[in-house]
């Protein structure tokens, strides 16, 4: 009895301390609607300067607790900044580019780390007065372990309280329900979000703060927290704090005795029940629908057939990728090979995001799933190439016919959070079935047939399959199916009431998607030899996001301009110490400066020297 005890009180500790993060997250996201993906990088930021504020302040009880306080004060005045100087020109931008625009700053602040605190581990000190055990029922349980227990309904009162018995909780509380409304009634919307954001990101830092004594402090425990957080927040519903309360005892004591009873899926687990929430009860558990919300797309052109000078310039382009190896070294085209393959990636997401208006934050599912299918294949068909590369689409279409039925029956954030529930269940079983992906060592030896064993041959069979790829989506969006997918994205009600089966045609486009990232994985594993559990993590669909992002999400040929902006990018500038900022730096500035991407802004600027250049020639 007195082992399950500890248990339970091992899981409550830690569901504490996730609450300290995830309520900021919540609060956030329920005033601002802003999906912050950097709110990871305050966790650790938080952590980072409580164990250097540990190292100068006394190493007594009053040192130790006003490093943690002021920790999070400085955090809280890093995220007001952040808010203030950048995410403030976001609020009315879809979720897409707040979540690219967000991970541009956990790429700056990651750098930031690295240089001021060094890229090894810190072994913060342990809590002065803290350091025992009490013993419960003869189990040993530290007091530190008790004491952060204590802590989390603590700061649940006290946000409670914050938000219920003053008035800026319920102006708060008021825009949580209708920004309109509180906009209309006079209230400075800049400055409460401004305060929002500095609670929230002082929550954060405190939660980074209060786990030095419990495990080290390193560059990986943004991306690590973020994802529980985010978790958390869907299942408690977005911005209810006492359902992220709620939220975090049920994952803690899962990740607490899951580990006994199912420990070959514990990572899985909590994605599992934010899945199962989703479809049974998409706004949380203690969550509202919500009344309004961002649209995922800005309303588009109409289409029209390409003119002469754009086929003239996709033929050049053709000829051009076709003489490449005659000109190149083999690194180049090695980086041209990929660029190919993210090229037919970014194209499978923008035709669900751009032609069909679904935001996925989770695409590298099926790219993964798609290298993944290949590689597995490969090691048990004789070594067959040919056969490796029918199975990528073929499993990776399978997965986004299964979860596809669930996610197109959810819109909006709650759909974009149910495509990264299910990459993150995929991306749990590749890391821990050992026995048929490898788990982290993956699977290697994943070499291309004889016939194609030249890096140059290999070029041209990627160029053939990609390049087809992506002229079959092409054809796609010009059919009547992409015709009826952009009516469905502008108008669902329309559409519907003319008789068009909504959710049968996002499913099959889902599918679609899915089966043509597995190509583009399929074609990457062949050039990379191996596959490991990182092709199916949130970075990579994150990389996704940037390159249709980049390229413009309102263009048809933004996805292979941002594909090759990007991949080149990306080349570039890793070869630089601090390459992640800067490359974080320019999504950050291509967000703000440039929403409508390389090519949309590039039409833009055509259009508005044409139309000088007729107005100077008109008398």
């Amino acid at each position: 009895m007195g082992f399950f005890v500890a248990q339970f009180l091992t899981g409550l500790a830690s569901a504490s301390a996730l609450f300290l993060v995830a309520s900021g997250l919540s609060i956030i996201f329920g005033v601002t609607r802003i999906v912050n993906f950097a709110h990871g990088s305050f966790y650790m930021i938080g952590a980072y300067v409580a164990y250097s504020l540990t190292e100068i302040l006394p190493h007594d009880i009053f040192g130790f607790w006003t490093s943690v306080l002021l920790a999070a004060l400085v955090v809280g005045v890093l995220g007001a900044v952040i808010e203030f100087f950048f995410l403030r020109r976001l609020y009315q931008s879809p979720e897409l580019f707040q979540l690219v625009a967000t991970f541009g700053i956990v790429l700056v602040v990651q750098d930031l780390a690295l240089s001021v605190w060094g890229a090894e581990d810190l072994v913060g000190p342990r809590a002065p007065g803290l350091e025992g055990v009490v013993r419960i029922l003869g189990e040993p349980i530290p007091e530190y372990d008790l004491a952060l227990i204590a802590l989390g309904p603590i700061v649940l009162g006290a946000v409670w309280f914050l938000l219920n018995h003053t008035r800026w909780g319920t102006l708060v509380l008021a825009a949580t329900e209708d920004r309109e409304m509180v906009a209309a009634l006079g209230v400075n919307q800049a400055w409460l979000f401004t305060s929002v954001f500095f609670l929230g990101s002082f929550l954060a830092g405190l939660g980074g703060a209060v786990q030095i004594p419990r495990e080290t402090v390193s560059l990986l425990m943004d991306l690590n927290i973020i994802a529980e957080a985010f978790v958390v927040v869907v299942i408690g519903g977005m911005g209810s704090i006492v359902g992220a309360f709620l939220a975090t005892i049920i994952i803690g004591e899962l990740n607490a005795f899951g580990i006994l009873v199912f420990p070959e899926i514990t990572i899985v687990l909590a994605f599992l029940v934010m899945a199962v929430v989703l479809v049974v009860r998409p706004w949380g558990l203690l969550g509202k629908p919500e009344l309004h919300s961002v649209a995922s797309t800005a309303p588009e052109a109409p289409l029209r057939l390409p003119e002469r000078w754009q086929v003239v310039a996709g033929a050049a382009v053709l000829v051009v990728l076709a003489l490449l190896p005659f000109f190149v070294d083999s690194f180049v085209l090695i980086l041209a090979t990929d660029i190919l393959v993210f090229t037919l990636f970014a194209a499978s997401l923008h035709f669900i995001m751009g032609t069909g208006g679904m935001v996925s934050f989770g695409h590298a599912a099926y790219f993964g799933l798609g290298a993944y299918g290949a590689a597995l294949a490969f090691k048990h068909l004789g070594g067959s190439m040919e056969l490796a590369l029918v199975a990528a689409p073929l499993l990776a279409g399978l997965a986004a016919l299964i979860f596809g039925w669930f996610c197109v029956r959810l819109s909006g954030v709650y759909l974009a959070m149910l495509t990264l529930a299910s990459a993150q269940i995929v991306w749990a079983v590749a890391f821990q079935w050992q026995e048929v992906t490898g788990g982290d060592d993956g699977i290697l030896g994943v070499w291309p047939a004889p016939w194609v064993s030249s890096k140059v041959v290999y070029y041209y069979l990627a160029l053939i399959v990609c390049f087809g790829a992506v002229l079959f989506i092409r054809r796609l969006i010009y059919a009547p199916f992409g015709y009826v997918l952009r009516g469905i994205r502008d108008s669902a009600l329309r559409s519907e009431s003319i008789g068009i089966d909504l959710r049968r045609h996002q499913w099959a486009a889902f599918v679609v998607s899915g089966a043509l990232a597995g190509i583009a994985g399929g074609i990457y594993v062949f050039s990379k030899g191996s596959v490991f559990p990182d092709e199916l993590a949130i970075p990579r669909s994150v990389d996704g996001l940037i390159m249709v992002l980049l390229g413009g999400i309102q263009t048809l040929a933004g996805p292979i301009v941002g594909a090759l902006a990007f991949t080149s990018l990306e080349d570039h500038l890793s070869r630089f110490d601090y390459w992640r900022a800067m490359l974080g730096a320019v999504i950050m500035l291509m967000v703000v400066l440039a929403p409508q991407g390389i090519v949309g802004t590039s039409s833009r600027l055509i259009g508005w020297l044409r139309a000088r250049g007729d107005a100077e020639d008109s008398p």
